[in-house]
């Protein structure tokens, strides 16, 4: 617009000069100038009369796939000489192949189609909107705009299926399951011995204890399975957040929560989502593939926050959890964490905390530093120290260095059960 602003002012200059002063070959300069800017005036871009059609091979993915991109735009109005058509992508994809804009000329009624593929780290990634401008082929004159055509890409957590995870809840739900209820009945694993009753298989008989019982025979019992209540607690406090060389903690922490409500998921379990951060983030509790999306899609949008209410655990909302249900934290841990823990633990939780080692994981760019090393073996010897007191008071604690696969790390510490498990008589009946 400026030139074009600039070539009117010099023609009319030059005919007011040549005018004034009757000079022929001054008008004559301004021949050339007004034919240029007749022509600029007769192929300038009309009013732009787009439709902008942007698709997806894929509106959702697992972190790390591939999407391509298909932006088809259709002239409606007049012919245009020379247009610029650029797809607006948001800053956290990153283009594998592809350019998501041309410039070329468009004919009524001609489609452009502008293709390319991207992959994005987790989260909801929006597209906006497409940038059009159009101009005539000397560059004089020229038309913007911008044409919203919303579509949205969420990209979900990465899962590992892991095996069988064993949890131990004061109480289950009353449902065929995995997870052992504390009560005799039929089973696997030994849970005690009983006086037979009518209707039990004769293989349950226990024949040695029924030898010195001449007018008594008794069965054994086995613990029965059912499914359970799980809670799952992501730590989203900006403080748990650690980010070194581009590499974030969090991150590590979103793909263990997925990968545990996966596997809670499988089994049967009834399994709820709280992300415990800036702010309070609860998926109500649900069963199977549905449920997994739910999960999925709320780990898609988890970010560390700060906030003043939710600085510590002192709010986490505990009648979003079952009594005597099982609660997964995932969280770094740290030493003010511990009471709130164990006071979770007194109300009747079973507790299991995978937590992400934040020294291992920062220590790797601190080098050999003496005073470095010196800081990190003390932190060290801090954590070791936090993790026993709470193992002291029956908190599972899974000290996981997120160098190493989550599934060797979950499997290593909750591969067995613990000897007091297998305990009997201590069942509360669900």
């Amino acid at each position: 617009m400026r030139r074009l602003l600039l070539l009117s002012v010099l023609v009319y200059l030059l005919l007011i000069l040549g005018l004034a002063s009757g000079n022929g070959g001054i008008i004559a300069l301004s021949i050339p100038l007004v034919i240029y800017l007749t022509a600029t005036l007769l192929y300038a871009p009309e009013s732009l009369q787009l439709q902008v059609i942007r698709t997806l091979s894929a509106d959702r993915v697992s972190q790390g796939t591939l999407v391509d991109v298909r932006v088809s735009i259709t002239n409606l109005g007049s012919h245009l000489e020379e247009v610029l058509l650029e797809d607006v992508v948001p800053n956290a994809l990153e283009m594998i192949e592809g350019i998501p804009r041309a410039l070329t000329e468009m004919t009524p009624g001609q489609t452009i189609l502008l293709e390319y593929t991207v992959r994005g780290v987790r989260g909801r990634h929006v597209f906006e909107e497409v940038k059009v401008r159009a101009s005539d082929r000397l560059g004089l004159f020229h038309r913007e705009a911008s044409y919203h055509a919303p579509t949205q890409l969420t990209v979900l957590p990465h899962v590992t299926w892991l095996r069988r995870v064993e949890i131990r809840p004061l109480q289950t739900r009353g449902y065929a399951g995995p997870v052992p209820a504390r009560i005799g009945g039929s089973g696997v694993d030994f849970f005690g011995v009983r006086e037979y009753q009518v209707g039990d298989p004769m293989r349950w008989i226990n024949w040695r204890l029924s030898a010195r019982h001449p007018h008594t025979f008794f069965a054994n019992e086995f613990e029965q399975e059912r499914i359970a209540d799980v809670g799952l607690i992501l730590d989203a406090r900006l403080r748990s957040e650690v980010m070194i060389n581009g590499q974030s903690l969090f991150e590590h922490a979103v793909h263990a929560t997925a990968s545990l409500a996966n596997t809670f998921l499988n089994d049967g379990n009834r399994v709820g989502l709280l992300v415990y951060g800036r702010f309070l983030d609860w998926i109500f509790p649900g069963y199977g593939k549905i449920q997994r999306e739910r999960i999925l899609q709320g780990l898609a949008q988890a970010e560390p926050g700060d906030s003043m209410i939710f600085d510590n655990l002192d709010y986490i909302p505990t009648r979003f959890f079952p009594v005597r249900s099982q609660v997964v934290l995932v969280s770094p841990l740290w030493e003010e964490d511990l009471p709130i823990l164990i006071r979770l633990k007194a109300r009747g939780y079973q507790l299991l905390v995978i937590s992400p080692d934040p020294v291992t994981f920062e220590a790797k760019t601190l080098g050999s530093d003496p005073t470095a090393s010196l800081a990190i073996r003390i932190t060290r010897l801090e954590r070791t120290l936090l993790i026993r007191k709470a193992q002291h008071v029956g908190i599972q604690i899974v000290n996981w260095q997120v160098d190493k696969p989550f599934d060797h790390a979950i499997h290593a510490s909750l591969g067995r059960r613990p000897h007091w498990y297998r305990a009997v008589g201590l069942g509360i009946r669900g």
